[in-house]
């Protein structure tokens, strides 16, 4: 989800979930808040439907209404979007937000949620540090790092690479390679081999170890919501009791209208081993348990907008998307204390109108080191995604590098962003001027009280693109 600015109907990507507009009502008013009126249109879920935006051609806006299945019709939308208007565009989106929870019952407003205690902990995620690689000695010498330079972290994510996975591709062509590697299944809910041995029996002992040597107070653990990328593995001994299926995503033409991506690509040519619905919860609470019970804190649920290619024969988009959620958000209440879960690639509406209890979900797309090109983007993308995604979460603005030539600004903005600050810095490569400032000498943060979000002069413009020179600022306050 990134944002998009323009003066007519036509500007109006295809996809749009939030349409906020400006209307001032008397010429040359530009410079003052005075008669200014601004109107705020949420395509939002219609029963097994869901809704969004988009401009024509003809300089029109276009209402979209899908269920995702042939099989789930209707000549009818009754409460597929909400208008309101008002003068302060904040309070617009607050107020309506609120409203539109009270109204469809299928989500809530931010202060109506638990927030996870670890945001207000410094942490470190494994991801940019070893990406599938990781393991057990460089995530203890990654926490010493941190610990020895005096910004110690108190949270750890253990991204993606601790799982049992299956490669069910290895005879495909080779120009097919790097498609495969977002095909792998799960293949069990154990750790793999890298974290079992002479040095630590399970994952368990190495959580037991950094918490007690490296003073860590909560451990996510990583998973995608449907287990792995690619799913599961059907003929797995350990999923079959979920009854799993092969299913190849059919993408909505809205999805196809934006930029494709190699993950998409792989998951429609190879399928995705999808869990019965009504296994979901089975699948979650089996897994959460066994990582409960080795001293696992949280998860972090990764690939959650896949589903909405999925519910061709399930009832619709919608209709997946909220058992899947429900069940997960069921599992996260009786396997973790302090609602521990970090929602991410959940931009759809699907998802964000169908989470009733988590908390916090990324604001954007990753953060990429390697594109120098992408940090402004990046940056932008989360604060006007957090116009929105800030009535319903706590935004993430995910890990950034503390020893990169965007590491102020980056470090800057997680001050600002109102969400938890983390890095993915490689083991003793970390610029701790910058950690210094983000965090204190225990561990902890000054986190904001409020989302960052662009004030209200930066509201319609377009600090990427537009070739003018931004000051892009922040309505947070610090608690």
């Amino acid at each position: 989800m990134v944002p998009a600015t323009g003066a007519g109907a036509a500007a109006v990507p295809a996809e749009t979930q939030m349409l906020l507009l400006e209307s001032r009502r008397e010429v040359g008013s530009s410079t003052s808040d005075e008669g200014v009126l601004y109107a705020l249109m949420l395509p939002v879920l219609d029963g097994g439907f869901r809704a969004s935006l988009q401009g024509s051609p003809e300089d029109e806006l276009q209402f979209c209404f899908e269920s995702g299945d042939p099989e789930v019709q209707t000549v009818e939308a009754v409460d597929a979007l909400f208008i309101s208007s008002g003068d302060n565009p904040f309070n617009l989106l607050k107020e309506s937000i609120k409203t539109l929870s009270k109204i469809k019952g299928t989500f809530s407003h931010i202060e109506d949620k638990e927030i996870p205690a670890n945001l207000d902990w410094f942490g470190w995620c494994t991801w940019d540090a070893f990406y599938k690689d990781v393991n057990p000695a460089g995530i203890e010498e990654g926490l010493r790092s941190l610990c020895e330079g005096g910004a110690p972290p108190r949270f750890l994510i253990i991204d993606d690479g601790w799982q049992e996975t299956v490669d069910a591709f290895k005879k495909v062509d080779e120009t097919l390679r790097e498609q495969t590697l977002f095909a792998l299944r799960l293949a069990d809910l154990k750790e793999n081999h890298k974290f079992r041995g002479d040095t630590y029996k399970n994952l368990g002992d190495l959580v037991k170890k950094i918490k007690e040597k490296h003073g860590i107070k909560y451990v996510y653990a990583w998973h995608a919501l449907l287990g792995y990328w690619g799913g599961v593995l059907a003929t797995s001994d350990a999923m079959k009791k979920y009854n799993p299926k092969l299913v190849y995503p059919v993408q909505s033409p809205g999805n196809v209208a934006n930029l494709r991506d190699i993950a998409m690509d792989s998951l429609e040519k190879f399928g995705v081993g999808v869990i019965d619905p009504a296994k979901i919860y089975d699948f979650y609470n089996d897994q959460h348990s066994y990582l409960t019970s080795i001293g696992v804190d949280g998860v972090k649920v990764d690939v959650q907008n896949v589903l909405e290619t999925l519910g061709q024969g399930f009832g619709g988009r919608v209709a997946i998307t909220q058992k899947y959620q429900h069940a997960l958000e069921a599992s996260i209440a009786r396997n973790f204390k302090g609602n521990n879960l970090i929602c991410c690639m959940s931009h759809n509406s699907d998802s964000i109108f169908s989470s009733l209890k988590s908390a916090v979900a990324r604001a954007s797309e990753d953060f990429m080191p390697r594109e120098p090109t992408f940090q402004t983007l990046h940056i932008a993308s989360v604060a006007f995604n957090s116009l929105l995604l800030g009535e319903v979460f706590i935004p993430d603005w995910d890990m950034f590098h503390s020893k990169h030539e965007s590491a102020e600004f980056h470090g800057a903005a997680r001050a600002l962003s109102g969400g938890g600050v983390y890095v993915s810095d490689k083991p003793g490569v970390h610029d701790f001027s910058v950690l210094k400032k983000l965090v204190l000498p225990d561990g902890s943060i000054l986190r904001a009280k409020h989302a960052g979000r662009p004030t209200r002069d930066c509201l319609f413009s377009d600090p990427v693109m537009d070739g003018k020179r931004h000051e892009l600022k922040s309505s947070s306050t610090s608690s």
